[in-house]
């Protein structure tokens, strides 16, 4: 099938997407790697009135490192890049490890990471990871600005605090304390496909090697990820 009549923008800065996002109100959405809109507007399960392509907007698309430790990955940071990131696979292995479970690297080639967390499924890695994570995420409209933390962010299936007029620019990964680590782990037919079932881990140790720290999620298995309150 193809999709109903939609128009179509193409910004190519960060001000401009959020004008036009302003004025499009709820006829507009927001396209990043378009790997789950499109074929969504394909078969007809999504309708937009109009698109506002962000793959233009250069200066949404970088990873850096932050002064305390952590990284800060644009929203339109595609998954592939940040899966061969030297600084992400230094400071962060597991963020590395979760990308390679994401579909196959065609998709990853495309698909965005703050695309995939604004989209919120509940069977993606990326709202799970970025929940594991304890996440800060920063959400822009015109002539505003503020952060929500991945917690707060996802509050239903493909339902987030995100407004009409809102844009997801950045997400901030904080810095691991020493003796943590992550891991990853999925039930699932064959690779690439959504898992049946999964868990993203990030655990911490003391100088005793005693667990002191926890963050499991869980997901694949509800309406949005899990933070499992009984780990330990």
């Amino acid at each position: 099938m193809k999709p109903a009549p939609f128009e179509y923008y193409a910004p190519k800065t960060t001000e401009e997407a959020l004008q036009n996002l302003t004025d499009l109100g709820y006829s507009g959405k927001v396209l990043a790697g378009g790997q789950s809109l499109i074929p969504a507007m394909n078969f007809r399960m999504a309708r937009p009135s109009a698109l506002v392509d962000l793959n233009n907007v250069a200066e949404l698309a970088y990873i850096k490192p932050t002064a305390d430790g952590g990284i800060a990955i644009g929203t339109m940071t595609r998954d592939s890049v940040v899966e061969q990131d030297p600084i992400v696979k230094q400071r962060m292995p597991i963020v590395a490890e979760t990308m390679g479970y994401i579909a196959h690297p065609q998709i990853r080639a495309r698909g965005t990471f703050g695309g995939a967390i604004a989209h919120a499924d509940p069977a993606a890695q990326l709202p799970a990871l970025s929940l594991a994570l304890n996440a800060r995420l920063l959400v822009k409209r015109k002539g505003a600005e503020r952060w929500v933390t991945a917690e707060e962010f996802i509050v239903g299936p493909f339902m987030t605090v995100l407004e009409p007029e809102d844009m997801l620019a950045e997400v901030v990964l904080p810095p691991l304390a020493p003796r943590t680590a992550g891991s990853y782990k999925q039930v699932s037919r064959q690779r690439g496909g959504y898992a049946q079932a999964a868990t993203i881990s990030v655990v911490g140790l003391d100088d005793r090697n005693r667990v002191k720290d926890v963050r499991c999620v869980l997901f694949s298995v509800g309406e949005t990820p899990i933070l499992s309150k009984y780990a330990a």
